[in-house]
């Protein structure tokens, strides 16, 4: 097994996110799905950031961001909101977002659900740049799981690339995006990267 620390993944993956943001130029950023708020926690350390917004849907994982966060004098100066909804549902006050980011959390969307997803956050939040990552099926034989076993019980689904790179372009070609897609963590030749990473951008749009 390679890559065999989740924790280490898990910084990497934040580390990537939050650096491409930072690149990117934006001031403006939402953490769609930030659960506990370990993104908006590295994001707050850059002055760069003078908005940012934290949209969860659970009540329990916003309360531990709050907890996370709220004492930190660069949360109390006004730069950080934390919203609690769901960015499958209009959320019509955070539209026109520099940038947004969805780490490892669109994989606990029911399949039958992403066409409202879309719409909401591709139609109609519209972030000039939005960064998402997501498992790769792929990688999963280097973790030791069987065929079809998620790495996670409340996954609803994992992509192999060639599904993530299918549907990414489809989103991208729907509304108006381009796309890029990589990966994040160590490569296996055959296999890939155990995080796969879109990266869509509204033309003339990205900060």
């Amino acid at each position: 097994m390679t890559d065999g620390d989740p924790f280490d993944l898990h910084q990497q993956r934040l580390q990537h996110v939050a650096d491409q943001l930072r690149v990117s130029g934006a001031r403006r950023v939402l953490d769609l799905g930030c659960g506990t708020g370990t993104l908006l926690q590295y994001l707050l350390q850059a002055p760069q950031f003078e908005t940012l917004v934290g949209l969860e849907q659970s009540g329990e994982l916003l309360a531990q961001a709050q907890l996370r966060l709220g004492g930190r004098p660069e949360a109390q100066s006004g730069r950080l909101t934390l919203v609690c909804g769901s960015y499958a549902d209009p959320q019509p006050r955070l539209a026109g977002f520099d940038a947004a980011a969805m780490v490892e959390t669109l994989e606990h969307v029911p399949p039958a659900s992403l066409s409202r997803v879309e719409r909401a956050v591709f139609g109609q939040l519209r972030p000039a740049l939005l960064l998402l990552t997501t498992p790769n099926h792929d990688y999963n034989p280097l973790y030791g799981l069987a065929p079809g076993e998620f790495r996670d019980p409340d996954h609803k689904f994992e992509w192999t690339r060639a599904r993530f790179r299918d549907w990414a372009q489809g989103v991208a070609r729907r509304n108006g995006y381009r796309v890029q897609c990589s990966g994040i963590g160590e490569w296996h030749p055959e296999l890939g990267q155990p995080s796969q990473l879109a990266r869509f951008s509204l033309p003339g749009g990205e900060a």
